[in-house]
């Protein structure tokens, strides 16, 4: 459903528009007859189930950087 309303009826109802937007409306706001913006529900992003990604990271990961890696990432420049 579309509904077309001008400024000024936007203005002072805006809460009742928003609750008409929730339910699926989408209101066109007008400024003198002339489409301005259109205000529409937010489409709620799907969730992504944890674990969605096949493998394992190695402990190693958590050891320390070599020295001349270190530095590179430092600023410095490696060996």
């Amino acid at each position: 459903m579309r509904k077309t309303v001008n400024v000024h009826e936007a203005k002072t109802h805006l809460s009742s528009l928003l609750e008409e937007v929730r339910a699926g409306c989408e209101i066109i706001i007008a400024k003198a007859g002339k489409p301005y913006a259109r205000l529409l529900p937010l489409e709620v992003p799907s969730k992504v189930p944890l674990g969605f990604l096949q493998g394992t990271i190695p402990d190693s990961i958590f050891d320390p950087l070599p020295e001349e890696e270190l530095r590179a990432w430092e600023g410095g420049s490696p060996l």
